[in-house]
């Protein structure tokens, strides 16, 4: 069966000005909001658990758990931090719903403040997203002058205020306590954990981060409940997914379906194959940390949590890249590692050093001047650099060397033995 797209989050995407109150409105936008409202807190939580909704950012959490996580009791307000920085190189999903269906995340926001009895969210977006940024504020304007924000949310007796901020391009503020620390006018650093940001958080109080997805699917599972959304995916990937596609496909894109689809299909149905008739070399599965697959291994891959660390990689954030057969796989690995070393925030010797030395030895081995002992010293450093920080980064470089190296060593040793890259021509 041929894979298709399925419009939940996306089913305002292509309507004439979607992104204003008005056609929001018209069509359904902010009509949960009076059923969230009679729900007690608690059940909006456990609606959201039994959902099986994720956190659509990367790390793949289950929400409504990472919400319970809220300390109770405490004399100290709780914040709700919307993570829209999506900076890893080839993720640009939430972006469009931004573009297309802003009333969409206000809608999930006002709900997540009530579930979560936090009166202040905070959308931390990408510096480089001014255009999104504008968007974002005018949605937000509107909602203010609508009476759906301030001091009597929708004509609730409960304040939501929502305060756009923006980064100024450092990938590592899409981890979340780094992305605390820049809200709070610090240096972008993330924090040493425990304590997570559900117990000490922004401005040292407890604050749930999600991602735009995340929160933008919430209206989704009030409105049809948990089995509604659960008709969707499988029983441990449930729901539906926004995955970008890019390289070398026929129709690159942004294309909602829901999880558990085949890989292959979802790349030829959908994306309408490799380009130009060409045979297809590799696929990065969920955005540029991902480690890389094979053709054999994208064969019997489905698009879901699960099936893809079966395949050795992991969804990630959804964003796809497809490699045809053209593709210098030492070249491709070689631009990975510039932009992870670029972006090491410098806090942890094995991230500060180990992303410039991988670089460098494979930039090496990319122009002739590699030695067959530099592939077991990049694993080293590999295994030296994954789960040895502060942060995800280092292991963000690292698990693509690895993968590149072990898929497809030949090539790697192919540039040592001929002194020079085979792609060069």
């Amino acid at each position: 069966m041929a894979v298709q797209e399925v419009k939940v989050l996306s089913a305002k995407y292509g309507i004439k000005d979607s992104r204003t109150l008005a056609v929001a409105r018209a069509h359904g936008g902010y009509s949960q909001i009076e059923k969230a409202f009679s729900m007690e807190p608690a059940q909006i939580v456990e609606m959201v658990k039994a959902s099986g909704l994720r956190g659509r950012g990367g790390a793949g959490f289950p929400t409504g758990m990472k919400w319970s996580f809220l300390p109770k009791g405490l004399d100290k307000p709780t914040y709700l931090c919307i993570n829209s920085d999506e900076s890893e190189p080839a993720t640009f999903k939430d972006r469009q719903i931004i573009e297309n269906d802003p009333h969409m995340l206000i809608e999930g926001i006002i709900i997540t403040c009530w579930a979560i009895n936090s009166h202040d969210a905070y959308i931390y977006i990408r510096g480089e997203f001014v255009r999104q940024a504008e968007m974002l504020n005018t949605a937000i304007d509107e909602a203010y002058a609508a009476g759906l924000l301030g001091e009597k949310a929708c004509g609730k007796d409960f304040r939501v205020d929502i305060t756009v901020h923006r980064g100024a391009g450092a990938y590592v503020c899409g981890e979340e306590t780094a992305l605390i620390e820049s809200i709070e006018g610090k240096k972008g650093q993330p924090r040493s954990k425990p304590p997570f940001p559900a117990v000490v958080g922004l401005f040292q109080c407890p604050t749930i981060i999600n991602n735009v997805q995340t929160i933008a699917s919430v209206p989704y599972i009030i409105e049809h409940g948990a089995e509604g959304y659960r008709k969707f995916g499988t029983e441990k990937s449930a729901g539906t997914f926004l995955f970008g596609i890019s390289g070398h496909v026929n129709k690159p894109g942004v294309y909602e379906t829901e999880l558990g689809v085949s890989m292959k299909g979802f790349i030829e149905d959908l994306a309408g194959g490799v380009w130009k008739n060409r045979k297809l070399k590799a696929v990065i599965p969920g955005g540029s940390s991902t480690p890389i697959m094979t053709p054999k291994e994208v064969e019997t891959c489905m698009l879901d949590y699960e099936s893809i660390v079966e395949h050795g990689s992991m969804l990630g954030s959804g964003g796809i890249v497809v490699l045809d057969e053209t593709v210098c796989m030492v070249k491709s690995l070689k631009n990975l590692l510039y932009f992870y070393h670029h972006e090491s925030c410098g806090q942890c010797t094995p991230c500060r050093e180990g992303t410039g030395w991988i670089y460098k030895i494979v930039s090496n081995i990319e122009a002739g001047k590699g030695k067959m002992s530099d592939l077991d010293l990049l694993l080293e450093l590999a295994d030296n650099m994954e789960g040895k920080t502060v942060c995800v980064l280092s292991g963000a470089a690292a698990m693509p060397t690895r993968s590149y190296i072990q898929k497809f060593r030949h090539e790697f040793e192919e540039h040592i033995k001929l002194g020079k890259c085979p792609f060069a021509g």
